[in-house]
Parts: C-alpha cells; sequence; structure tokens
C-alpha cells in the first residue's frame, strides 16, 4: 500500500486511460490549479516507478518513428482498488499544527512587546497582499470546479491565519513585558551595582 498523497493522485489521474509521464504532469497541473505548484517531472518519474514496482501501475513502449520510444502508464486493477480506497476514506491529520508563525510569535512574545507589535503589523499586511492575490487568481480561475475549490480553501485559510495573528496581539502582548534578553538584564544589574 502506497502512503504518499502524491503516488495516489498520479493513480487518480491513470483512471482516465494510459498516459506518459508528460501528459500526467500537465493534467495534474491543470487539475490542481496554481495554488498547488508545479509538480516535478524527475519526481514524478521516481513515483511512477514506484507505482510500477509495487503493482499499481503497468509500463509498456510505443515506437515512434522520428523520435525516441514513448513510455505509457496504464493502472492495474490493485492500482484501481487502491485510488478507491484512498479517495474514499477521511482525511485524518498526522503532523499536528507545525507552523512556523507559532514559532515566530514566540519568538517576537520573548522580545518584547515592541516586536511583537512589529512582527504581528508585518504579518499581517503578508496576509493582507497573499489575498488580494489570492482574490485575483480565483476569478481568473472559474471554469474548473476544483480549482476554485482549491482557491477557495486558500482564502479561507489565509482569512483564518489573519484572524488568528490579529488576535494573537491582544492575547500575547500582556505576556510580551518590555522584552530584552537574559544578557542585557545581567549587564544593567552588574551597571547598577557598579560605584559610580
Amino acid at each position: 500500500m502506497c502512503k504518499l498523497p502524491l503516488h495516489h493522485a498520479v493513480l487518480a489521474l491513470l483512471t482516465e486511460g494510459k498516459s506518459h509521464g508528460y501528459e500526467l504532469k500537465g493534467r495534474f497541473e491543470e487539475a490542481i490549479g496554481p495554488q498547488w505548484g508545479g509538480l516535478n517531472i524527475g519526481h514524478l518519474y521516481q513515483i511512477l516507478d514506484r507505482l510500477v514496482r509495487d503493482g499499481f501501475v503497468t509500463r509498456s513502449q510505443v515506437a515512434q518513428p522520428d523520435r525516441p520510444d514513448k513510455t505509457l502508464y496504464q493502472l492495474t486493477p490493485a492500482g484501481q482498488q487502491e485510488v478507491r480506497e484512498w479517495a474514499t476514506s477521511a482525511w485524518v491529520r498526522t503532523g499536528g499544527f507545525r507552523d512556523e508563525l507559532f514559532l515566530k510569535l514566540f519568538g517576537a512574545r520573548a522580545l518584547g512587546a515592541e516586536a511583537l507589535e512589529e512582527f504581528v503589523a508585518a504579518q499581517r499586511q503578508t496576509y493582507l497582499s497573499e489575498l488580494a492575490g489570492l482574490t485575483r487568481l480565483r476569478r481568473t480561475h472559474t471554469g474548473d470546479p476544483l480549482v476554485s475549490l482549491l482557491l477557495d480553501a486558500a482564502i479561507g485559510h489565509t482569512k483564518a491565519d489573519l484572524g488568528l495573528v490579529e488576535g494573537a496581539a491582544v492575547r500575547l502582548a500582556p505576556a510580551a513585558g518590555r522584552g530584552g534578553t537574559a544578557a542585557d538584564g545581567d549587564s544593567e544589574e552588574v551597571s547598577r551595582r557598579r560605584p559610580a
């Protein structure tokens, strides 16, 4: 059983029939849209090799008179069953909520109220810029419902992150204190004790 989502996405693409690597790459990028990003062709061929090895896909060669032979990939019954089980089962988050945003909030709070305010303002502006870009993309990708859905999800996530960072400014401000490092505090204490 393959465990990686991209492997399953390739199996899903192959449910439409035999394809070669560059066709699969183009169809993936068209189907999923610009928010996901491109699919590296070298990585795609590694995925296909693994799917062949695992018995989910077969590989055949088609002779071309004026070019090198074309390699075609086709789903096997085991591959059909694998993609059906994957596509119809619920997705469960396994990695927790690790996000650098929380580490940055931790660091800014440790530096003090001014650093926290500076980070929140910068992050807020970044999210507002992302929302503007995503909204423009959404207006230009109305023809494919899956791409539209992915863009709607990206907009929703970004709005949620914006709300979180704006709330963090209020909730973390009392804990931020005046900031500074332990080393700074030690040197101030030493200078206070030093006779004039």
